[in-house]
């Protein structure tokens, strides 16, 4: 399994995470680990076959590698939009069989999949058609009160057999009804057996898991039964924890950014962003746990989430958000 583990590109990875992992997001982790797999925001087939492609594909070659999230059950549109995923550069296309809203379940896709695994398989086999980048499955343990891990493990297998080599595991049930996706991804007990189990019977598999992991050391422990681990929340709210994942599961020998560092480059990220017209606040929103655990840390969120402040678009934004820091200043000298 060892060998197995160290080929895989996705040992760490940032889980796609509605509203947060846009391209900004990506480009501010990208600045932290170079190595960090990264996952965009879902994208369901319907905004990509009747919307606006360059708003949803578009992305810089400085995030890569980048997978690509599809919502979506129907084979045909699902294979038409993994190939335009694959025709704008993204290095993976995954679907999503996990998200539990009720959005998401009216449009017969996300963690409702699971209970359709012969559907999955279809899908999975009509993307890998068309497409030469891995296609891979993110999904739940079970659903609703599908306890049992042969449902999950004859799941994993079915879609197996379509040729999936790659199953991220969000170690906990989804809860279809009288839960929201909040309480989703807290209530539902995490079952990180389960996970482990899957890699024992499908050795050949790429298992990957999620839930609930927010330290390097966790992910150094669940490594020691699976091929990769998937960060969530814990990435957003405090991107740093990036910082050492390069050394520690890449082999890398620079020393990483420091926050100042990763600082420096995001204001030179936003002036170019803002050159081509974005808005300030669709970027800091991101980094405003930049500096989780350092002293002043609320000062430097607050002054960067100030509205009125960001739509003046000026970065000496930033000057007035590091004054409430205790961290030196000479490398923005």
């Amino acid at each position: 399994m060892s060998a197995n583990r160290q080929a895989s590109p996705r040992r760490v990875s940032v889980a796609p995470m509605m509203d947060w992992t846009d391209r900004h997001c990506r480009s501010l982790h990208r600045f932290i680990s170079q190595h960090t797999w990264l996952y965009t925001e879902m994208v369901t087939t319907g905004a990509l076959l009747h919307g606006d492609v360059p708003r949803h594909l578009a992305f810089t070659p400085a995030e890569a590698p980048v997978a690509l999230q599809l919502g979506g059950s129907e084979p045909a549109d699902l294979a038409r939009a993994a190939k335009l995923g694959e025709q704008w550069g993204y290095d993976e296309i995954n679907l999503n069989c996990g998200c539990p809203s009720e959005r998401v379940q009216r449009g017969a896709f996300g963690a409702c999949l699971m209970k359709e695994p012969q559907l999955v398989a279809d899908c999975v086999k009509a993307m890998r058609d068309v497409v030469t980048v891995p296609v891979t499955v993110k999904h739940r343990i079970g659903v609703d009160t599908i306890e049992d891990y042969a449902f999950v493990r004859d799941f994993v297998g079915t879609i197996a057999d379509a040729g999936c080599e790659v199953f991220i595991v969000h170690a906990r049930n989804a809860i279809l009804k009288g839960l929201s996706p909040k309480e989703n991804r807290e209530i539902p007990p995490l079952k990180y057996d389960y996970a482990y189990q899957l890699k024992r019977d499908f050795p050949h598999l790429e298992i990957i898991i999620n839930g609930g992991i927010k330290t390097l050391d966790e992910v150094e422990q669940h490594l020691q039964h699976v091929d990769g681990v998937m960060l969530g929340r814990e990435a957003y709210h405090n991107p740093y924890v990036l910082a050492d994942v390069d050394a520690r599961f890449y082999g890398a020998t620079d020393a990483p950014l420091t926050r100042e560092e990763v600082e420096a480059k995001l204001i030179e990220y936003c002036a170019s962003e803002i050159a081509r017209g974005q808005f300030l606040g669709a970027i800091t929103r991101h980094a405003l746990g930049l500096y989780r655990g350092v002293a002043g840390a609320r000062g430097w969120r607050r002054v960067l989430s100030d509205s009125r402040e960001l739509a003046k678009a000026d970065l000496a934004i930033f000057d007035a958000a590091r004054q409430h820091l205790r961290v030196p200043d000479e490398i923005f000298e």
